[in-house]
């Protein structure tokens, strides 16, 4: 049995059933809108955050219509920061098929994005689901801000190891901190629970970032090179920051100059990819991604032993070791 298998085995009815339940809060009347909501839905991904969810709802209570709410909250929230994403980056795939702005162009995809954004929204005001609204929106205000601050160091370069992690806290793990808040919030009042399984969340999205940035680094594809895609769009992550942090000012100065000036250059690309693998970048990110890891084990190991604590503890460990 394949580690997703395992991680899924004791919330799957619960996923089977959130299928049917994902899809009946995203569709539309409005037959373009419907078409583009019918193709997004033909790739669901691994459905990540759904599982977080969903665990964290079975370790801290009864499992009920209301943790089904706060999962489809979580996937049309991460539906549309996906669809901003890619007019953002100008991306024209995702997920090995055509992007929704490559397809329908940007102002299409900002509406669609902002349609599914809404239909997330307001499936809590209707229910009267206030707690999952003010963590959905805390959310959205750190992704947001994340996005921004990632943008503005992409052009200045002068990122440290401070405003990197800054970044990835908002970017990426506060929407899995989330997905573990409105899980634990679904089936039990006591907020500590629910803050320290945000806290948990937190580190998990971390070592989740940590991991991708691992990754641009790795030789990958036909050709087996690496993409290099976060040097190509001037972003500064854990591998290449720690060398510039053990470089003397001479040599940072001159990595910079080739960030900023040669990036669209695919050798110059490569070979600033070699100096960070040569030079300890991958194999420090990799140590910082296993403390991270650990640290959220080690809350997690806190609640009462169950398989659904079992699952969750699987699934911080598939973070840190999928292929993909």
């Amino acid at each position: 049995m394949g580690s997703l298998d395992i991680i899924r085995k004791p919330i799957e009815k619960e996923l089977d059933e959130f299928e049917d339940y994902f899809k009946n809060t995203i569709q539309s009347d409005i037959p373009l809108l419907s078409l583009i909501i019918q193709y997004v839905l033909r790739k669901k991904g691994k459905q990540m955050r759904p599982m977080f969810v969903f665990l964290a709802a079975k370790m801290n209570g009864e499992f009920n219509e209301t943790s089904h709410m706060a999962a489809s909250s979580i996937e049309l929230l991460h539906t549309a920061t996906l669809v901003h994403d890619d007019v953002v980056d100008e991306s024209y795939e995702r997920r090995g098929s055509f992007s929704i702005n490559a397809l329908w162009k940007n102002k299409l995809a900002v509406l669609v994005g902002d349609y599914i954004l809404a239909k997330g929204l307001l499936l809590n005001i209707d229910n009267e689901n206030y707690r999952f609204l003010q963590l959905i929106s805390r959310s959205v205000k750190d992704m947001s801000e994340g996005e921004i601050l990632q943008m503005r160091k992409s052009r200045k370069l002068d990122i440290d190891y401070e405003t990197y992690f800054e970044i990835i806290e908002k970017k990426t793990a506060s929407l899995i901190a989330t997905s573990l808040a409105i899980g634990a919030a679904s089936v039990t009042e006591d907020q500590c629970i629910v803050e320290r399984m945000f806290e948990i969340g937190i580190d998990v999205g971390i070592a989740f970032q940590i991991k991708d940035d691992i990754f641009d680094y790795q030789a990958k594809g036909i050709l087996g090179k690496p993409t290099g895609n976060d040097i190509k769009e001037k972003k500064i992550t854990m591998p290449l920051l720690y060398v510039l942090s053990n470089s003397d000012e001479k040599e940072r100065r001159r990595i910079l100059h080739e960030v900023k000036r040669k990036h669209k250059n695919t050798a110059k690309v490569q070979e600033l990819v070699k100096l960070v693998v040569d030079r300890g970048g991958l194999d420090y990110a990799t140590e910082q991604m296993n403390i991270y890891r650990d640290r959220a084990i080690q809350k997690i190991m806190e609640f009462p032993e169950t398989d659904a604590r079992t699952a969750l503890i699987e699934l911080v460990n598939y973070v840190t070791t999928r292929k993909k």
